[in-house]
């Protein structure tokens, strides 16, 4: 997958790693860049295309796929978290809303656009994972989201193979945005996990482990006592 030329439709683009991926995009030359948030009067980004879109309102999602019939790379951004354990009082609701976002988001921006990409010859799918698809912490609805996100971006790869589109998953630790700000931990620049992600993309790889911490983790996964199992000092 190519950018320079491309339509690109960037969800949760209006800051942090979405806002980013637009500047990148544009500086590789991408021909559109749709960018998707649910107020698009916050979207600053010079040069993009500001889309409505909620990506947990389906008539929303449908109306982007009627607006972007140009679409050929879909980057699924879009994402919230909240620290707390399953054992919490509110558990239940805040994983519900979470899901909500981080998966049937990406479910339903997937289904809306799947048939945009095979009719512009393929195109590709770019969804933005993270190192807690495979462990856990403080934040356990939010890595039980992005695990089921990664199975459902392993899913697509397998349908989608035949219409020719590349499903690429994205997983980093803590980047240095927002999302991350509460976090005393070390944390990857925005801009680097970006240009790592879009060098991926365009070598045609259907995984990118953008930094250090996700590469120990993957790795961790095949150990005598796995990295997601409780670790003796």
């Amino acid at each position: 997958m190519k950018i320079e030329n491309a339509t690109v439709l960037v969800t949760g683009a209006n800051r942090g790693l979405g806002l980013v991926f637009t500047r990148e995009l544009l500086a590789r030359g991408a021909r559109k860049v749709y960018a998707g948030a649910r107020d698009p009067a916050t979207i600053t980004q010079v040069g993009v295309q500001p889309l409505r879109l909620d990506v947990t309102n389906a008539r929303e999602v449908a109306a982007a796929a009627e607006l972007a019939p140009d679409v050929t790379l879909v980057i699924n951004n879009a994402g919230i978290a909240q620290t707390g354990g399953f054992l919490a009082a509110d558990s239940e609701e805040v994983t519900r809303r979470i899901f909500e976002t981080n998966f049937f988001g990406m479910l339903s921006v997937s289904k809306a656009f799947a048939p945009i990409l095979k009719a512009n010859g393929g195109g590709a799918l770019l969804n933005v994972l993270s190192v807690v698809s495979w462990i856990s912490g403080s934040m356990a609805a939010y890595s039980a989201s992005k695990s089921a996100a990664w199975s459902l971006t392993n899913a697509l790869r397998l349908e989608l193979a035949a219409q020719k589109t590349q499903v690429m998953a994205l997983h980093m630790g803590f980047v240095d945005t927002d999302l991350a700000r509460g976090f005393d931990a070390p944390k990857s620049s925005a801009e680097e996990i970006v240009k790592r992600a879009l060098d991926g993309l365009e070598s045609g790889l259907d995984e990118v482990l953008a930094d250090e911490r996700s590469l120990q983790v993957k790795q961790g996964l095949t150990a005598a006592r796995p990295i997601y199992l409780p670790q003796t000092p």
